[in-house]
């Protein structure tokens, strides 16, 4: 996911955010098993059910992990001044994809890597 305008958010709020992610996987029942952040976007590794939608998957975790950052941090002024009117965290739109061929160690590797 990018953060909203490109905006290093990550800088400050990465463990924040982690732990949020983590939070809410837990409370719905998919595994994140791999994150890594750069100042501007994060990387993700998820595993689900086939029950369960990767679209639901994002929402939850834009718009829970944006309520709750803007709950814990909204008086500190940062993020009011960054979004002025908006309570808003996460750029619309995500990219997502299987991993294929390609084996799980591969793409936990990577992850590692960005950041």
């Amino acid at each position: 996911f990018v953060c909203k305008y490109r905006k290093k958010l990550l800088v400050i709020f990465e463990k924040e955010i982690k732990q949020i992610f983590l939070d809410i996987a837990k409370e719905n029942g998919f595994g994140i098993i791999e994150m890594e952040a750069d100042k501007d976007h994060i990387h993700l590794l998820i595993e689900y059910n086939p029950n369960q939608s990767i679209l639901e998957i994002v929402r939850l975790l834009k718009q829970i992990s944006t309520y709750r950052i803007w709950r814990e941090n909204g008086n500190d002024n940062y993020l009011s001044r960054e979004f002025w009117k908006e309570k808003t965290f996460w750029s619309d739109g995500y990219f997502a994809c299987s991993i294929g061929n390609v084996s799980r160690e591969a793409i936990e590797k990577y992850i590692q890597e960005q950041g």
